[in-house]
């Protein structure tokens, strides 16, 4: 009964608030579904008012995920380009290809079929189920968990563990709306039950939070600590122009454009000139200048005056930026 008022009110909120986003359009079943896999593999580690340009140019791009399937390399990475983290783009790429010839050219619908895809895991898999295809799944995402952690008042390092979240988050209950109760609790913590300043006299649910009623909205984190990696980074210059490679070495921004790199382990006396936050790794590096052009297998030299007209990853640019104001 509990679960019941609680999806009712979560609901009601939602339907007087949600945001106008693109990927909400009343459109086909078909489209739905396309829409909803291009913007959560978007959305992966990206705030939604920076993907909201970046869906709709792709969108207007690739309309289909017929489309999608025979983009080339160079366009889709293009399209895809300052959202980072490219990966993302190339397995939406093979995603597309598998579903084109294993599942007829549409999305499955169950669980299983969905961890098959490249680049679906089990977030993304439980927001596709109840976002496109309307099934009774809670997707985790970072603001659900903020929401249920706050409501629950959960603090210990036991507590805010991933398996206990996922058993926890029955508290939220079900509803024949699932596409729209999803999309709603990732609502109310977007815009409501913020990281700080949560605006608690807005929320539809605070008379039964615990957080509220203790006046405590800190958040305990799990402690992920980041690697540091150290590289060295030689730079060739030639007539005003800069020598790329293709990367085919790190697993970091693959086949992308790089300026010629090589980790060290664990070095001594390290004098960095940048340093990079990427994914789980802080990137140390030191900038080596170059007179001797060896040659590179799939290197080109790039013109610092036409910077933005190369598919570049946002990390090549930094460097290019970097160098020309030192």
């Amino acid at each position: 009964m509990k679960e019941k008022i609680i999806t009712k009110k979560i609901l009601k909120w939602y339907d007087l608030n949600k945001r106008s986003l693109p990927w909400r359009k009343k459109v086909s079943l078909e489209k739905k579904q396309y829409y909803t896999l291009i913007s959560e593999f978007m959305l992966q580690q990206t705030q939604v008012s920076t993907v909201i340009p970046f869906f709709n140019r792709f969108i207007k791009s690739l309309p289909s995920i017929n489309s999608l399937a025979k983009v080339n390399e160079k366009k889709l990475i293009k399209l895809w380009e300052g959202l980072g983290y490219y990966s993302r783009a190339r397995n939406l790429k093979k995603t597309a290809q598998v579903v084109i010839k294993n599942f007829d050219g549409k999305l499955p619908n169950n669980f299983e079929d969905l961890l098959k895809l490249p680049g679906i895991g089990n977030y993304t898999a439980d927001a596709i189920l109840a976002i496109a295809f309307n099934k009774p799944y809670i997707p985790l995402d970072g603001n659900i968990e903020r929401v249920l952690k706050r409501y629950l008042y959960l603090k210990r390092e036991k507590e805010i563990q991933k398996d206990n979240l996922v058993q926890k988050k029955i508290i939220f209950g079900t509803t024949l709306r699932s596409s729209d109760y999803a999309q709603a609790l990732m609502e109310l913590g977007a815009i409501i039950c913020k990281p700080n300043n949560p605006i608690c006299d807005k929320c539809p649910i605070r008379k039964k939070c615990k957080s509220y009623k203790k006046k405590d909205f800190s958040l305990t984190k799990s402690i992920k600590k980041n690697k540091d990696k150290y590289f060295i980074l030689k730079v060739y210059k030639k007539n005003q122009r800069y020598l790329l490679i293709k990367n085919t070495k790190f697993n970091f921004l693959k086949n992308l454009s790089i300026f010629p790199m090589k980790e060290l382990s664990n070095p001594k006396n390290f004098n960095e000139n940048l340093n990079f936050k990427m994914s789980n790794m802080n990137m140390n590096i030191k900038i080596q200048y170059s007179k001797d052009s060896q040659k590179f297998p799939f290197s080109y030299w790039l013109d610092k005056k036409k910077l933005n007209s190369y598919m570049l990853p946002s990390f090549t640019k930094k460097v290019v930026q970097y160098l020309e104001k030192n």
